[in-house]
């Protein structure tokens, strides 16, 4: 698996790093685990002081070297496109971090009696502290995924640095966190150019001079193609249902007859069902990956592109995050006393989806954007822990940018499963650039019940042919999920009584109950089945998996 890390060790002992990682600097030390090609890690050294970037990154060697000596470090993060941490040693012998702003490249730190370890994969870094698995975080992930508790990891003991901070380590040992990024207020106008520039220049970041290949199928994972054939030829790869080669994501896929793009379907067939075993097993990664349930189908679709040559797939991951907002925004207009306005939205959303608009002027009223993002959600019947209440703020703002972030996190862990096949994921639509632009306009502009994806249409739809451009529809595999239920059922109800029932986090009999209703067609939230059916997967894994060993410095040079 490919990280980085550091250790800023206490006085008087000796630093720490991974066995086999390959220094990057060696006082302090910050080091390399895995395959990292140039394009993906840049150094300078200068002026007294060093500086990195790991990850896709659109600055150049030259871009880097300018913030050698700056006062504001991360005045070089706000300014380039990609998903990317920036890491400055100066002369004086402190280490700086600056985290990305979506938290699709995250930070950890674990204190040991040798000081403060840090490092890109939180996994890695609890086998320096004892490598147990956070029971309280993985309640919390069971219950609602997207808002797991702040200032967790999976591992006790590894402390996640906020998205969007910046991280300082002073000789001795001493480490603190302050924000670098908050959202700014833009108009729509001036947010659109932004957008375009933020994905035109990560995509860049990504697909200039390698190998690429692309999910073809929404909007977003098309646009993300079409970008990226701007720079060189493009392998694109539409999954579809096994004998349905017409229609839905199909249809556009051989629409896009495009200079540079080379299309192949990917049928799935009955092995590629959710939850059936794969070929290619699970890596351990820093927590559950969503991908875990699909990783038979997943897994066979990467090794198809990395044989045909690829080294970078590009997904959509993130666009509907992004673009496609639920009606939170309806709480905002309460709070500006917009009143008919927000009344207007709401009748407009229930006529779309034929509901009633009342629950939704009730949520609006009393600042609840929980029920305004979610209204179905509530906590499952197999969660045996009592979990702390979390807050979720009313601001569609807040909800978008904690949306984002929760999502980004998550995929690192799909990326990670990636490195197995010797292959970047790529997921542009999870840049802090763009954040920064969408969360720039104010919610009521980003919302439209008549446009999809308005904001991403304006800022790239030229583009998209005519007929994508105008698309509101996406594939929709749920059908795949009750039929991988029930070819997999026996092997799942085990599951429901595997280790997070003997952990006491969830009660076996209503978890059955649950993929048996499944299995039958029943209508299911999945959402919560598919965290905890992941999770099993995930513990099964790690605790099979060796922890990382950490050596002294002259150990691991030695």
């Amino acid at each position: 698996m490919r990280w980085f890390g550091g250790c800023a060790p206490a006085p008087g002992t000796r630093p720490v790093m991974p066995m086999g990682a390959r220094l990057l600097w060696s006082d302090p030390p910050v080091w390399m685990v895995g395959a990292w090609p140039d394009r993906l890690v840049r150094s300078v050294d200068g002026g007294g002081a060093r500086i990195a970037v790991f990850g896709s990154c659109s600055a150049s060697a030259e871009d880097v070297a300018r913030f050698l000596t700056v006062d504001d470090l991360s005045a070089a993060v706000d300014g380039w496109a990609g998903s990317f941490t920036v890491v400055r040693v100066t002369g004086d012998g402190v280490v700086e971090v600056i985290a990305d702003a979506a938290h699709a490249c995250p930070v950890y730190t674990a204190r040991f009696s040798g000081g403060v370890v840090w490092g890109s994969s939180s996994r890695a870094l609890s086998g320096l502290v004892g490598g147990g698995v956070d029971a309280d975080w993985l309640a919390a992930f069971l219950s609602d995924k997207r808002t797991v508790l702040s200032g967790r990891s999976a591992w006790e003991g590894v402390v996640p640095v906020p998205a969007g901070h910046w991280l300082i380590m002073r000789p001795g040992g001493g480490a603190s966190v302050r924000p670098w990024w908050t959202p700014r207020l833009r108009s729509y106008t001036e947010a659109v150019p932004l957008v375009r520039r933020a994905l035109l220049d990560g995509v860049r970041a990504r697909a200039e001079g390698v190998a690429v290949s692309s999910d073809v199928a929404g909007m977003d994972s098309t646009t993300a193609a079409v970008i990226a054939l701007r720079y060189g030829p493009v392998l694109g790869m539409t999954v579809h249902p096994e004998g349905v080669s017409e229609g839905g994501d199909v249809r556009y896929a051989r629409a896009l007859d495009l200079p540079g793009l080379t299309h192949t379907l990917f049928p799935l067939r009955s092995e590629h069902l959710p939850f059936s075993p794969a070929d290619e097993p699970l890596s351990a990664t820093d927590e559950p990956a969503p991908s875990s349930v699909s990783w038979a189908m997943l897994s066979a679709q990467l090794r198809a592109v990395a044989d045909a040559g690829s080294v970078c797939h590009l997904t959509g991951d993130g666009g509907d995050n992004l673009f496609l907002s639920p009606p939170t925004h309806l709480a905002d207009l309460v709070r500006r006393g917009r009143l008919l306005r927000m009344v207007g939205d709401a009748q407009a959303w229930a006529r779309l989806r034929k509901v009633s608009p009342w629950p939704l002027v009730a949520a609006a009223l009393r600042q609840d954007g929980g029920q305004l993002a979610r209204p179905w959600l509530s906590r499952p019947p197999w969660l045996l822990t009592t979990v702390p209440a979390l807050r979720v703020d009313a601001s569609a703002d807040a909800g978008l940018v904690a949306g984002v972030r929760g999502a980004a996190r998550r995929a690192y862990a799909d990326s990670q499963l990636t490195d197995a096949f010797g292959l970047e994921l790529q997921n542009p639509y999870f840049d802090g650039a763009v954040l920064d632009a969408v969360a720039s306009v104010p919610s009521w502009e980003r919302f439209s019940v008549y446009r999809c994806k308005p904001l991403l249409v304006d800022a790239v739809g030229d583009l998209l042919p005519e007929l994508h451009r105008r698309r509101v529809t996406k594939g929709v595999f749920a059908e795949d999920f009750h039929r991988g239920i029930r070819v997999n059922l026996r092997r799942l109800l085990s599951m429901a009584g595997g280790r997070l029932a003997d952990l006491g986090l969830v009660d076996p009999l209503p978890l059955r109950a649950a993929i048996h209703g499944a299995a039958l067609g029943a209508k299911t939230v999945w959402p919560p089945l598919l965290s905890a059916l992941a999770a099993e997967m995930w513990l099964e894994v790690v605790e099979t998996t060796p922890p990382v060993t950490w050596v002294s410095i002259e150990e691991g040079i030695g």
